[in-house]
């Protein structure tokens, strides 16, 4: 069995909502584990332009699984940001909260490896 990577990556614009109120990017950003395959995130980055703190949140059938935290005009690296794995056809989704009023961009790569 081959390992294949797997990326979610780009440059996105956000409006916050309000911390609470984590918000889809304008390209919603969807994984979905292959049938007949696992898979596991190997790193996390981020850029946030703005000058609040913001956050990623990985959801996992829609609940959060991990929150990624993002300074003011900041990065952020986590290695093997999750660690256990994805079963076949599970869906991820990243999203963003921020402050209500904030607007900026965020850059995001998120390394994934199925297997």
């Amino acid at each position: 069995m081959l390992e294949q990577p797997q990326f979610l990556q780009g440059i996105f614009p956000f409006q916050g909502n309000g911390l609470d109120s984590p918000q889809p990017f304008s390209t919603p950003l969807v994984y979905t584990v292959p049938f007949d395959k696992r898979s596991q995130f190997i790193y996390f980055r981020a850029g946030n332009s703005s000058s609040e703190l913001i956050y990623i949140v990985l959801l996992k059938g829609g609940k959060p699984m991990r929150y990624f935290p993002v300074g003011a005009k900041a990065s952020v690296h986590v290695p093997l940001a999750v660690v256990e794995d994805l079963e076949p056809e599970t869906t991820v989704e990243l999203k963003i909260g921020a402050p209500a009023g904030t607007s900026g961009m965020v850059v995001l790569d998120v390394g994934m490896m199925e297997f």
